[in-house]
């Protein structure tokens, strides 16, 4: 498999460890905000394939206590449980970031034990989904049921929105809380801008609008906070 990108250690991937970060290409959405825009296709270069990976793993044991995997969408690779179950087999806890547009490979790693945490995006309200998202339609049936999925899962997860001025209004926080009702976590992630940002003249809301779009969303899910402010 082609690893796109690694961050040798980050504490703030995974809640609660000392991890490192493997980057996957190709997305299936489209999303304007993507900090990661390079990797939406694929074209990035990989810096090193999957037994590369594996060794410095290995390597790391005793440092690190969790490895952290995101996009790109990774669900969309078809040989990623394989890796999961290598990465597993020398004693990593994984993470896995999706947007949930693939609730039947989740499900099978979820059913399998391949993963010990999962954070999904939600990108915005319904009526908002498939413009936030960069596309003219979008079927959100896969989302409802990746939803449905981890909040029955039985493993910690969370559920997050990069939230940008230009895009969100409190409409979508007053849907999300519906969506989402009784999740065990939620999290709101300003938007800050990088040179990889294909759109430019986005913005973060203030933290005013960031603690009033919480507060809409912690009436029915608790664990409501901000990130990045």
């Amino acid at each position: 498999m082609k690893i796109h990108g690694l961050q040798k250690m980050t504490l703030l991937d995974f809640p609660g460890r000392v991890a490192c970060t493997v980057f996957l290409g190709g997305c299936d959405l489209r999303c304007p905000f993507c900090h990661n825009a390079e990797l939406i296709d694929g074209t990035a270069e990989p810096v090193m394939d999957d037994t590369e990976l594996l060794a410095f793993l290995e390597k790391r044991k005793g440092l690190l206590d969790g490895v952290a995997i995101t996009g790109g969408e990774p669900t969309l690779r078809k040989d990623l449980p394989d890796l999961i179950r290598r990465i597993k087999a020398l004693g990593y806890p994984v993470k896995l970031d999706t947007n949930g547009m693939h609730p039947d490979r989740l499900k099978a790693m979820l059913d399998e034990g391949l993963l010990d945490y999962v954070a999904m995006d939600i990108k915005a309200g319904p009526e908002n989904y498939a413009h936030t998202c960069g596309l003219e339609k979008i079927d959100l049936a896969p989302i409802d049921e990746s939803i449905h999925l981890l909040m029955n899962a039985g493993i910690d997860y969370e559920f997050r929105t990069t939230v940008v001025d230009e895009l969100h209004g409190l409409s979508d926080f007053e849907a999300i809380a519906q969506w989402i009702a009784g999740a065990k976590a939620y999290y709101l992630q300003a938007f800050t801008d990088r040179d990889t940002v294909v759109y430019e003249n986005f913005h973060a809301p203030t933290r005013e609008c960031m603690e009033t779009y919480a507060a809409a969303v912690r009436k029915t899910v608790q664990n409501t906070a901000l990130r990045g402010i």
